[in-house]
């Protein structure tokens, strides 16, 4: 990516140093990233929306990449993950922005609008469709009664325990091992140790090079801050009970991959396509069905997806 243009900076925000890839001129679009990714995931999209006029602006979350990650699993509640936006914005004199997530990216720009719709003129978030808080049960708990145990996100909460884990595989292997995964229905993920002698052909839409774009910025900063986020699911929930019941109220668009992991979670078809999604984003103006795409579509289907994009954020 060098010779690109894309420019580097740090900015102290909420406490912390955050880490910003920005090209371009214009109207501002936030773009969020998912696990485990980087600003690096968005390197086609800023090329190609600064191209058409827009300022394009891709951060490392907290304890991603080269921004700071602080050692407590509190310190990744979605309040921070959403503080640490609003005073980017804030630093960057930005009082509006077009918003863009995916995967975590799109947890945390639902999470953005519920609590400041004032900064965002519009949404295009990508895999995950808005989750309303459902007072009776905690997030792990609910993953856990369909899929037991073994499922990631089970997984995930025990403090150390996947950290070892991946670091007998190897982080490039790991980022492999998700990145090429194409089986939606394949939710004990991280059994990986049973994989990790596998030949991983990469696809075209990722080279080598890419991967050792992530793997040296995973092997320096490490799998903990990422992981945290999902050990601050319950925390959230709790965190988040005043506003359940409260709808998403900015113009939205939705685009997801018929072979996204997340898109064959138990109800999330019924809740996108039956009323659901509608009732709870009023303001939801298209959903899109990619076929044949998988989790990490907005590289997988780069053009189409800074497509999707433009197309929506150039009417407002």
């Amino acid at each position: 990516m060098e010779g690109d243009g894309i420019g580097h900076r740090v900015l102290e925000v909420n406490g912390i140093s955050m880490h910003v890839a920005e090209k371009g001129e214009g109207p501002a679009v936030l773009l969020l990233h998912g696990f485990p990714e980087l600003w690096y995931s968005w390197r086609h999209q800023i090329l190609g929306l600064a191209a058409r006029g827009y300022r394009a602006i891709a951060p490392d979350l907290r304890g991603y990449g080269d921004s700071s990650a602080p050692p407590s699993v509190a310190s990744y509640s979605i309040l921070h993950l959403v503080g640490d936006l609003i005073a980017l914005l804030d630093a960057l004199d930005i009082p509006q922005v077009f918003l863009v997530g995916h995967d975590w990216g799109a947890l945390i720009a639902w999470s953005l609008c519920m609590y400041r719709a004032d900064r965002v003129k519009a949404l295009v978030n990508l895999s995950v469709s808005f989750m309303p808080i459902n007072p009776a049960v905690k997030p792990v708990q609910h993953f856990r009664s369909f899929y037991g145990d073994d499922f990631y996100i089970c997984r995930f909460q025990e403090a150390g325990k996947i950290e070892a884990e991946l670091a007998g595989i190897g982080t490039e292997k790991f980022l492999k091992l998700v990145f090429c995964g194409r089986n939606p229905t394949a939710v004990s993920l991280l059994k990986f140790k049973e994989r990790s002698n596998e030949e991983i052909a990469l696809p075209a839409w990722l080279t080598q090079q890419d991967i050792d774009y992530f793997a040296s910025k995973f092997d320096k900063s490490g799998f903990t801050g990422p992981v945290n986020y999902y050990r601050c699911l319950d925390l959230n929930w709790e965190l988040s009970a005043a506003w359940t019941g409260v709808q998403i109220k900015v113009p939205v668009k939705f685009i997801v991959g018929d072979l996204d992991l997340t898109y064959h979670f138990p109800g999330v078809q019924d809740y996108i396509h039956k009323g659901g999604f509608k009732r709870d984003v009023p303001m939801l103006e298209e959903v899109v069905i990619m076929e044949g795409v998988a989790h990490f579509i907005n590289q997988e289907k780069a053009p189409e997806i800074t497509d999707h994009i433009y197309n929506f954020i150039q009417k407002f």
